[in-house]
């Protein structure tokens, strides 16, 4: 197993968390204050995700674009496949707040979601 620092992000002390990981099976070695960030490591260690926000084209909208959001977090090696899928996204107007943009992004599981209304022009 390989050693790695991990940095908690989830309260403002940001414990560098050292574990031992193969990406399969996780060791804690050192560094974590509280359960949550021997969670966070654990997580980040065997299965990184991250929430991801973009802009999706409007036609007929008084403006071009609708920031959109994921629904959850992305496994990070879906990230740039989930991007190029929003890219390909367009969505005629009136878009609504919490509209979903694209259900269930690449059989994630995961949808792509409005962030903002969009009037029609």
């Amino acid at each position: 197993m390989n050693e790695k620092e991990i940095t908690c992000i989830v309260c403002p002390i940001g414990c560098k968390i050292l574990v031992k990981t193969d990406g399969k099976e996780f060791e804690l070695v050192d560094g974590n204050k509280c359960k949550s960030g021997i969670d966070y490591a654990r997580s980040e260690a065997l299965d990184p995700r991250r929430m991801l926000a973009s802009s999706v084209l409007v036609k007929n909208g008084l403006w071009p674009l609708v920031s959109v959001k994921t629904n959850k977090p992305v496994p990070k090696d879906k990230i740039f496949k989930v991007m190029k899928e929003i890219k390909k996204a367009e969505i005629d107007a009136p878009v609504k707040l919490g509209q979903i943009i694209i259900k269930n992004v690449l059989n994630t599981g995961i949808d792509i979601i409005a962030t903002k209304n969009i009037e029609k022009l």
